[in-house]
């Protein structure tokens, strides 16, 4: 099983681009499922979840063609499949996304219940209150979701708590619903409003795109169309805390800061010197002390809770001390044992982590929990005297496309080794 070995102490610099998102490339591909026609799909990342994704669709019966520069091309016509088996989906818990566009295109879908990272309850009843409430008549058992409806009608549903994946689905699910369909506290992330937006140019007719009520109009059919990914805030964010972490000097290009107006305006207060250039790049630089901060996650436009643990090991080399707070998942601490391994002063309390900033990290063997962690792991390795080894890096592989080569791009000494 492959490893990542990092010798950290050096400033990263150099340029890189950053891939399409992952968490925004995973529903367009899901929502071609919505139409006959061909949807091409570029500025698509070359990652594992989006490979289980693609296979997932091909065992629909999606005709599905790879371009390494093109990108992806999808032709539905010929779906034989509408079941979504435990061996694929248990890896990934956007397989559910699914569900919604087979049901609303072709009445019918059974599909297993979702697994992907250990990082607390993710539960997916509010996805099938929804499509309770547009008239499908929803079956569990065996660990599956047994779905079908005639043709799903227009409703009014609110989300409690709001869901990324939730408002996805059910977004989907009504553009081709008769009537009108009211989604509201729908999430706001720029990847729904990517998804929104690649539905609208397949001809559904979606309102309030951006904000947290969507009303969404059925027709009668979707056609195909061509839609670019928007870049990864997350690998963005992630990059950005690198060069920070190892007081480097660093060019993203293909980017977009807009999407990150919150995790920058923390990082100017630790102490980042971030320039937002003309044609989508974001240069970030830091030569002196780090300041800890507080932050609390919380849905867009609030604090990601996917760069929280990028963040807890930039607290943990800052002067003073960092309150870090969880709202969004109640188990997404399982790093900080890693992370204190390696010298880091943090204090778990319920969902907040006091972490006092030291003045290093010592390298040892780590072992990653989940993606957002393992990401978290190369960070303090790169921060790190000496040699970190991390281990179960399949977890990196499911978000982050070539991060030890682009990291080497960067001047970082990181490797990936067998054993």
């Amino acid at each position: 099983m492959d490893k990542i070995l990092v010798r950290g102490g050096r400033p990263l610099s150099g340029s890189i681009s950053i891939s399409g998102a992952k968490n925004a490339t995973l529903p367009a591909l899901a929502a071609s499922l919505l139409t006959t026609g061909h949807v091409h799909l570029s500025n698509i990342p070359h990652l594992k979840d989006v490979t289980t994704m693609v296979e997932l669709l091909g065992q629909h019966g999606s005709a599905i063609t790879i371009d390494d520069k093109l990108g992806v091309e999808i032709d539905n016509t010929n779906i034989t499949s509408f079941r979504a088996p435990y061996d694929l989906v248990r890896t990934m818990r956007a397989s559910i996304l699914v569900m919604g566009p087979l049901l609303a295109r072709y009445g019918q879908t059974e599909i297993s219940l979702p697994g992907g990272c250990a990082i607390g309850s993710r539960p997916v009843n509010l996805h099938i209150q929804g499509l309770r409430a547009m008239g499908a008549e929803i079956e569990l058992g065996g660990g599956y979701i047994r779905a079908r409806a005639k043709r799903l009608k227009g409703t009014r549903f609110t989300f409690d708590p709001v869901t990324v994946t939730g408002t996805e689905n059910l977004l989907m699910a009504a553009t081709l619903a008769k009537g009108q369909t009211i989604l509201e506290n729908a999430a706001r992330e720029p990847e729904v409003i990517d998804l929104a937006r690649c539905l609208i140019r397949m001809g559904a007719k979606i309102h309030g795109v951006g904000t947290s009520t969507l009303v969404i109009d059925g027709v009668d059919h979707l056609q195909g169309c061509h839609h670019a990914i928007i870049p990864d805030r997350i690998e963005t964010a992630t990059f950005m805390i690198a060069a920070v972490l190892t007081r480097g000097d660093v060019l993203l290009t293909n980017t977009c800061a807009e999407d990150l107006r919150n995790p920058i305006d923390k990082l100017i207060q630790m102490g980042a010197t971030i320039d937002e250039l003309e044609g989508n790049c974001i240069r970030i630089r830091c030569h002196g002390d780090i300041n800890a901060i507080d932050l609390e996650t919380s849905p867009y436009p609030g604090f990601p809770t996917d760069i929280q643990a990028q963040m807890l090991v930039l607290n943990s080399l800052a002067k003073g001390t960092g309150i870090v707070t969880e709202t969004v998942f109640e188990n997404r601490f399982m790093h900080v044992s890693e992370l204190q391994r390696m010298g880091a002063d943090i204090l778990i309390r319920g969902n907040t982590a006091i972490v006092r900033g030291s003045t290093r990290l010592i390298g040892a063997p780590v072992m990653a929990t989940d993606l957002r962690a393992s990401a978290s792991l190369v960070l303090a390795g790169l921060a790190a005297e000496g040699e970190t080894l991390i281990s179960r890096v399949y977890h990196i592989d499911r978000g982050y496309e070539r991060i030890e080569e682009k990291l080497r791009a960067l001047d970082a000494d990181i490797q990936r080794v067998s054993g």
